[in-house]
């Protein structure tokens, strides 16, 4: 066995290996592959073969710059989903504790403490003051 990891280890070197976009790849294949159990389509099939074999090729790329470029795509697009549950998640957290506005100038969200009331306030990014109903 140690040989194997040896070997293993020679292989991959200088390889990419894994990254973000693997792992998003290696998702949805989960999920077509599911999907095609219960469909049996011969589409859902091939697709999955595709990102299979596209999954093993940027693996055991050694290109790296070009594989950096294409994960650096995906996490432009996913970076903005990834932020809006992030935050719907801290904000169910924090709803007891604290309530969320925008800031009238430059639409940034600030938290405040949950008292009651009216209460001035400072974006930390625009500097612009405004009243906030609590």
């Amino acid at each position: 066995m140690r040989r194997f990891g040896a070997w293993l280890a020679r292989f991959m070197y200088g390889r990419y290996g894994v990254d973000q976009l693997y792992h998003a790849l290696f998702y949805l294949w989960l999920v077509l592959t599911v999907v095609g159990l219960f469909t049996r389509s011969i589409i859902v099939s091939t697709i999955t073969s595709v990102i299979v074999v596209i999954m093993f090729f940027r693996m055991l790329s050694k290109n790296h710059a070009a594989r950096r470029r294409e994960n650096e795509v995906l996490m432009k697009l996913w970076r903005p989903i990834r932020n809006w549950f992030t935050f719907q998640r801290d904000k169910f957290r924090d709803r007891k504790t604290s309530r969320y506005r925008k800031c009238p100038a430059c639409r940034a969200i600030i938290k405040f403490p949950n008292k009651k009331g009216k209460h001035t306030a400072v974006c930390p990014k625009c500097k612009h003051r405004f009243n906030v109903k609590i």
